[in-house]
């Protein structure tokens, strides 16, 4: 391994180690690995759409997507006890998929699996087929399209982690999208270390504590391998 990217893995690790309040913050490039596209990377889908191409087909249909080395990692952070909040852009269900508990997760745009009621917000498995939830309210999508306002409740959690986080990890995020982007500007003035793992620029890299522009796989599975090691598990 480059020994500059292995310090700054030790260092990540370390910090994991010492956090009172870990939050991680994801965006599309988290999934990526899994065989999802993104959106501004190079191949993403609004890169392709703003060159006149059209997406690329995806290598596996959305249900038989399966979560990837850097959702697992996220997941064995909630194990450790270590993650206190998980905040996401992503509506493909992978987060759930990989063991992550409800409670600790704010979807800000949806989930293709679930519907949410119009009355009280609850979110319903699509699965079900249940056109009213159990209050009555009537269930549609909860996926959230462009000029919609975001969830209010998964919006207000989200604000809140973020000011309580003395680390705010964001994996695989552009950061250009609010209000989903101002939760590491949340952090940094509640005083939290940011760091920044995304293969392209962000507007935030330039205030982050630590950043590596490697793939998540080549990063966040060994920084918490070395973290459980630091908590004195061993594999």
């Amino acid at each position: 391994m480059d020994t500059g990217l292995d310090r700054k893995i030790q260092t990540l690790s370390q910090w994991m180690y010492d956090a009172k309040y870990l939050v991680v913050f994801t965006g599309a490039g988290v999934s990526t690995e899994s065989g999802l596209p993104d959106f501004r990377g190079p191949d993403g889908l609004w890169t392709r759409k703003d060159k006149g191409l059209p997406a690329k087909p995806m290598a596996v249909p959305w249900e038989s997507v399966e979560p990837n080395s850097g959702h697992l990692a996220i997941a064995e952070l909630q194990k450790l006890g270590k993650l206190k909040f998980l905040i996401s852009q992503n509506v493909d269900n992978l987060h759930l998929k990989s063991g992550i508990k409800a409670e600790l997760l704010a979807e800000l745009h949806g989930n293709i699996t679930k519907m949410r009621c119009s009355r009280c917000g609850q979110k319903v498995d699509r699965s079900l087929g249940l056109s009213r939830c159990y209050c009555g309210g009537k269930l549609a999508k909860s996926v959230v399209d462009f000029g919609q306002p975001l969830p209010e409740k998964d919006l207000m959690l989200s604000y809140e982690h973020a000011r309580r986080s003395d680390l705010f990890i964001v994996v695989g995020s552009s950061l250009v999208v609010t209000p989903a982007a101002d939760m590491p500007r949340e952090a940094i003035r509640s005083g939290a270390k940011l760091v920044i793992m995304n293969q392209g620029e962000t507007p935030f890299d330039r205030v982050a504590s630590l950043l590596f522009h490697e793939t998540i796989g080549d990063v966040l599975p060994k920084a918490v391998k070395r973290l459980k090691r630091l908590m004195g598990l061993f594999e």
